[in-house]
This record gives C-alpha cells, sequence and structure tokens, in this order.
C-alpha cells in the first residue's frame, strides 16, 4: 500500500469511528494533517452499506466504514449494467479541469463552437504535433481545444523548457504553433500552470499523450480526427 493509501486508511479509519466531527470544514482540516500533499474532496456513503467513496484530487478510492480496508478500482452497477467508479470519475475531472480554468489553458476556439476539449500535450510528441498540425479541421468541426502541458520527458526537460518558453511568450497561440513545428524558441520563464497540468494529468492516469478530455469529462487515449472527434462528441 502506497502512503497516500495508507493515510486514507488512516483518515478514513478517524472520521468513521467519531474521532473526526462529520462537520465539512473539520473533516478537511484532518484530512489536510494527514494529507498535506493530497486534495481529498469528498468523503460520502455509497449504494453499498458499509461502502464509502473517496475523491481524491482525480481518483477515486472506496474505504470500509472501519477504515480499515481501501481499494481503488472500478465499481459496476451489473443491473443497471452501468460503470460506476466511471461515470463518478469523468464527473471528477470536468470539476478538476474547471478549477484550472482557461485562463490557464492555451485554447484554440473557432467563431461558433459546438464542443469543447481539453487535450494533454507534449510539444515533442509526434501524435501531439499531428493533432495540432490538424487544428482548423477541429475548429472547422466547431471544437475548441483546450491546451495543458504533460511533457512526458518530466519535469526539467527540454520538452519541459519548451512547455515554459511557450507559455510565456507573448502570444501563446502563435509559440506553440511555431514548437509543435519544431522551430526554435526563445528561452523564457516566468509564472507558468505546467507543474499543475502535468500534476493533473498523473492524477487521471495518463498512460501516453495526446490525451482527449471531452466536455462531459470522458478520456479519449491518443490522437484522435477531428470528424470522428465531432461524431463522439455529439453522441455524448
Amino acid at each position: 500500500m502506497n502512503k497516500l493509501s495508507q493515510m486514507l486508511v488512516a483518515t478514513v479509519a478517524m472520521l468513521m469511528a467519531g474521532q473526526v466531527s462529520a462537520d465539512e470544514a473539520a473533516v478537511k482540516k484532518a484530512l489536510a494533517e494527514f494529507m498535506p500533499r493530497a486534495q481529498v474532496d469528498s468523503i460520502k456513503t455509497t449504494d453499498i452499506k458499509g461502502l464509502y467513496e473517496v475523491v481524491a484530487g482525480g481518483n477515486i478510492f472506496y474505504a470500509s466504514e472501519d477504515g480499515r480496508y481501501l481499494l481503488q478500482g472500478q465499481l459496476y452497477d451489473a443491473v443497471e449494467k452501468k460503470n460506476i467508479t466511471e461515470n463518478k470519475l469523468a464527473e471528477v475531472r470536468k470539476a478538476a479541469l474547471d478549477k484550472v480554468g482557461d485562463k490557464n489553458m492555451i485554447i484554440f476556439k473557432p467563431e461558433t463552437s459546438k464542443h469543447s476539449v481539453s487535450v494533454f500535450t507534449d510539444i515533442d510528441c509526434g501524435y501531439c504535433r499531428k493533432l495540432h498540425s490538424e487544428i482548423d479541421q477541429y475548429m472547422a468541426q466547431g471544437i475548441t481545444v483546450r491546451y495543458l502541458f504533460y511533457p512526458r520527458a518530466g519535469k526539467g526537460s527540454e520538452s519541459y523548457a519548451k512547455a515554459i518558453s511557450v507559455w510565456c511568450a507573448s502570444d501563446k497561440q502563435k509559440a506553440l504553433t511555431a514548437a509543435k513545428k519544431g522551430e526554435a524558441l526563445e528561452n523564457k520563464t516566468c509564472d507558468n500552470p505546467v507543474d499543475q497540468h502535468m500534476q493533473l494529468g498523473e492524477a487521471f492516469g495518463m498512460s501516453g499523450t495526446p490525451m482527449i478530455v471531452t466536455e462531459k469529462g470522458n478520456v479519449l487515449p491518443g490522437y484522435v480526427p477531428a470528424a470522428q472527434l465531432a461524431k463522439i462528441l455529439t453522441s455524448e
């Protein structure tokens, strides 16, 4: 069990044992003491007696009422034939992206926007470059593309430095397009949301780039052509 899971077990155990007030502010304070680096958004009962849902960042855990057992996985309703966890995760992702806000993304928006997607991108990723080379096609489909950075090589890498230089450019859209074409950028630094983007991508379970998150919070891993993406978004 990792440190996060151990902290969650201890916290939920305190909560269920009545050692922590049910008052929301008190609960959050107790959780913060156990998990200073992780934000626990909620602890709620589920439809299963004795099982509690713990939302932490972009993750969902399930805990027994005594706090002894904690698991992370997919919970299904076999009668309704639906994935309860994934439906909830979609809501969590949407809320997390809304919290980041448009001001902390690089946005390409058509005159008439029908749909919006958030795309975690790596400037040096081949399929990320392919997606951006077709940005006009996405906008022609009425799709707003909101970019977040996820340099796969990690913090301190060349890709990470490029992401910061793009963000700090006077024209972010122009700089991103140039970087995606492999053009040299002027090295710049400033306050930027790149680390926040990376942390959110990790919380979402990033396995590669690009990763597209729909307006409903559903994940589409990898490159998806504009026309196909428009159909997916229309059918959500």
